[in-house]
């Protein structure tokens, strides 16, 4: 097992959602993180809030082999920009080689690709999960070799500080309490609404899920009509938004879990007949260049960023880890809010994605 030192954090709350069990760590802002407790040895000096590395070996990151193992296709802008993040990132910090993989939206070939980097000789490897659970045989060899993995977007079932010394990644529950926010801004707190959500069984799908449910009881004036999965996919998210519209034609107002699916949501709409924006407010998470450019636009209203910029902050944490020095067990990411005050300014900055 690895020798690193441990603290679980404070349990702050557990909430039971879509039939996963998640515990919300109280270090820092509340981010809720699927968690298991297998045992194993443990050496090095404990804290509550973060991992240190009980042998320090002082090694560079110049001339080290890392991996990166990325869960989806990068045709979608946030997987494009976060792969993009890491290659920058690994260069500034000099690697000898970065041991890039593409799970393709396999959780087996996900495994397979980390345990690929092991072999061929990876120390330290950061790992965009596909799934909230599945990953234990790659992060069990990992530790077996003492190779430090830093998660990123997505939390993974593991314990910190033994399976993975860091997660980075958005507080996905305050992000789904923002969007109901921006949803009671854009429609005056009255509106008859739709929720796509991303894919069953996913962890930021069911915190988003939360995340707005409880948002929206401060809102009694707005009402969710229904909500279905699009699976994080455009094709499916038009399909689901033309069944919505012919169920509920009372429908105006949209709330996604991703901008892809926002705009196959987009698409069902103007086909129905009904302006995007207009007929149907929309609010959505993500902070792509697309979606913020139609608010820009008029025809959305609001976007939460999930920012993809994890390179630079996974290799600062490596670093301090080889150094012995205490790595918080999780970095929350700043995320903006995109609306018709700052859309077109934004776009023009470059800022979105």
């Amino acid at each position: 097992m690895l020798q690193f030192s441990t603290g679980r954090g404070r349990v702050a709350a557990t909430r039971a959602v879509a039939g996963l069990a998640l515990l919300t760590l109280a270090a820092g802002p509340a981010l809720a993180q699927a968690t298991s407790d297998t045992g194993g040895q443990v050496i090095g000096k404990k804290s509550a809030e973060t991992c240190t590395n009980g042998h320090p070996s002082h090694a560079s990151l110049s001339g080290m082999v890392v991996g990166f193992s990325q869960s989806e296709n990068e045709q979608n802008p946030f997987r494009a920009a976060e792969t993009a993040s890491v290659k920058s990132a690994a260069a500034q910090a000099g690697v000898a080689r970065l041991l890039y993989t593409n799970a393709n939206d396999s959780q087996a070939k996900q495994v397979a690709d980390i345990q690929s980097m092991i072999s061929q000789g990876a120390k330290a490897i950061i790992v965009a999960p596909l799934n909230a659970t599945g990953l234990q045989p790659a992060l069990e060899q990992a530790a077996s070799q003492n190779i430090p993995v830093v998660t990123i977007d997505r939390a993974t079932a593991g314990t910190p500080c033994r399976d993975f010394i860091t997660f980075l990644g958005s507080d996905f529950y305050t992000q789904g309490v923002r969007a109901a926010d921006a949803m009671a801004d854009a429609t005056g707190s009255k509106a008859q609404i739709v929720e796509i959500q991303g894919a069953y069984g996913n962890s930021v799908e069911s915190q988003r899920t939360q995340g707005f449910a409880d948002g929206i009881k401060k809102h009694p004036g707005l009402v969710l009509l229904a909500a279905q999965t699009g699976n994080w996919s455009a094709t499916d998210a038009q399909r689901v938004m033309e069944q919505l519209l012919l169920a509920h034609p009372n429908i105006d107002a949209l709330y996604s879990h991703a901008d892809v699916m926002t705009l196959g949501a987009m698409r069902a709409i103007q086909q129905g007949g009904k302006k995007p924006g207009t007929d149907v407010r929309i609010v959505s998470i993500d902070g792509t260049k697309a979606l913020v450019q139609a608010i820009a636009a008029g025809q959305a209203q609001a976007d939460v960023e999930t920012n993809p910029r994890f390179g630079p902050q996974s290799f600062d944490a490596l670093k301090a880890w080889f150094n012995g020095d205490a790595v918080s067990q999780s970095i929350i990411m700043k995320d903006a809010l995109y609306t018709k005050d700052n859309a077109a300014s934004a776009v023009a900055s470059g800022a979105p994605y």
